[in-house]
């Protein structure tokens, strides 16, 4: 995750509470989605950018976890994700993002 958009995820935490923000990625592959959940619930552990040893605990899934795609239209998501999906190890993704959200999540929406 970079630098800019750690700073916004930070911004909004602040802004709404992190109990009311859940963050959506949309990485190709399982290791670089846990990454960026990793960032936004347990801090950068690149130690580079904004979210450096902060640990907001946010809810955070990949926009192809069963969660996540019965949250959006499925026309809209015919249209601009499922195409995607094909190709990705989706088991990997939500191998990886359920383990960072069981170790670091602190906010899991209800």
């Amino acid at each position: 995750m970079d630098l800019e958009n750690q700073r916004r995820v930070k911004e909004f935490a602040e802004e709404f509470g992190p109990e009311n923000v859940v963050v959506v990625v949309g990485a190709s592959e399982g290791e670089a989605a846990g990454l960026a959940a990793e960032t936004v619930e347990a801090g950068d552990p690149t130690f580079a950018g904004p979210l450096t040893g902060v640990q907001l605990g946010l809810a955070c899934y990949h926009i192809c976890e069963p969660e996540m795609k019965a949250e959006v239209d499925e026309g809209v998501y015919d249209d601009q994700v499922s195409m995607m999906e094909m190709v990705l190890d989706v088991d990997d993704i939500i191998d990886e993002m359920t383990g960072i959200r069981e170790e670091f999540c602190k906010f899991l929406p209800e």
